[in-house]
């Protein structure tokens, strides 16, 4: 009796442990269902579903799992190139979970939810997307603790929240060209960009018959990536008006309009310091954190996080080329080695 009792139990520990191995399908879609997220404002996100990929496999002391939320308007998949031996973060070596950020048409959005179709969804916050994200991490993969978060861009942001909201959860925290919240600059950004999707002729308040391509806003987009330098030297005068109409023709397409709508704005109101001050949001932080940022990113103003760092006393590493925000592409052979490094303890 005692034998099959042991049989029994270790049969139950590896089911336990299957859904935390991606060595068979390393990559592939799933979906966890939630059932009901109370968000921040206290309404409700129903048949609250999100949207995650693995890659490798949970050690027997299941402590090497990574957490990489994904950035604006991407998915999961997006982040597929970055989770490799030679990328920002190995899979032979941690469990790498790349979640779907609430609003990007993966997980519950505008654009996929039956009961609360486009604008009749509630506002989501970079919060509501980390406290999602902590639900996926504790009761669908039944993980207890974290290696790392780590993320770029709106994955930098959520990182700089789950660093504040879930300080114990953790050990490392990697945000890359992410803000702890934006500066005026940014918001002269984001909330013209928000315009510009609204000022398109088939807006129709949300309740569009199709997909609208809110041209000016990807151009808005497209001029804040990089630098002006970057752009001159990769787009000639020759290619302009052809690539100008490429832009014209798909504009934010295929990202749903409502979808960018409800992830920019939880950008545009993010603060991790919930009305209080960043110092008093430092000394909640436990992790050890490594801040990247880009010196010449137009797109997320690198002072914020940076000046965060001080309080942190957190280790920084700053891309100084001139691709702007999309610096961890064009100088991923610096970057990588950097985060690598850092999630190995060093």
């Amino acid at each position: 009796m005692k034998k099959r009792a042991a049989h029994f139990l270790r049969f139950l520990a590896v089911v336990a442990l299957a859904p935390l191995t991606a060595a068979a399908q390393p990559g592939r879609q799933q979906i966890a269902d939630l059932g009901v997220c109370k968000l921040v404002s206290g309404k409700l996100i129903e048949n609250c579903r999100v949207g995650y990929r693995a890659w490798g496999t949970l050690n027997a002391e299941r402590s090497n799992a990574v957490l990489f939320p994904t950035w604006f308007a991407g998915v999961s998949a997006n982040l597929a190139d970055a989770i490799k031996p030679e990328g920002l973060v190995d899979p032979t070596r941690y469990f790498v979970v790349a979640v779907d950020a609430l609003g990007d048409g993966v997980s519950s959005s505008p654009s996929n939810s039956a009961a609360q179709q486009g604008p009749d969804f509630p506002a989501i916050s970079i919060q509501d997307m980390v406290n999602a994200e902590y639900r996926l991490a504790t009761e669908t993969l039944g993980l207890k603790h974290l290696h790392a978060v780590m993320g770029i861009s709106m994955g930098g942001i959520q990182t700089f929240e789950w660093m504040v909201d879930y300080p114990q959860f953790m050990d490392e925290a990697i945000p890359i060209v992410g803000s702890p919240r934006p500066d005026s600059r940014d918001l002269l950004l984001y909330r013209t960009d928000e315009d510009a999707v609204r000022s398109d002729p088939e807006w129709d308040q949300g309740r569009y018959a199709k997909p609208i391509a809110a041209p000016v806003a990807e151009l808005i987009w497209q001029m804040n990536l990089a630098t002006p330098a970057n752009y001159a030297r990769t787009h000639t005068v020759g290619q302009f008006e052809s690539e100008y109409q490429k832009g014209i023709a798909s504009g934010i397409r295929p990202f749903d309009a409502n979808d960018w709508l409800a992830q920019i704005d939880a950008v545009i109101h993010h603060d991790i310091s919930h009305g209080g001050t960043m110092e008093d949001a430092a000394k909640r932080v436990k992790a050890r954190v490594l801040v990247v940022n880009a010196a010449q990113d137009h797109m997320v103003n690198p002072k914020p996080a940076l000046d965060f760092a001080v309080l942190l006393g957190a280790k920084t590493f700053v891309l100084e080329g001139d691709c702007g925000h999309v610096a961890t592409g064009c100088e991923a052979a610096k970057l990588d080695p950097v985060v690598r490094a850092f999630l190995d303890g060093q």
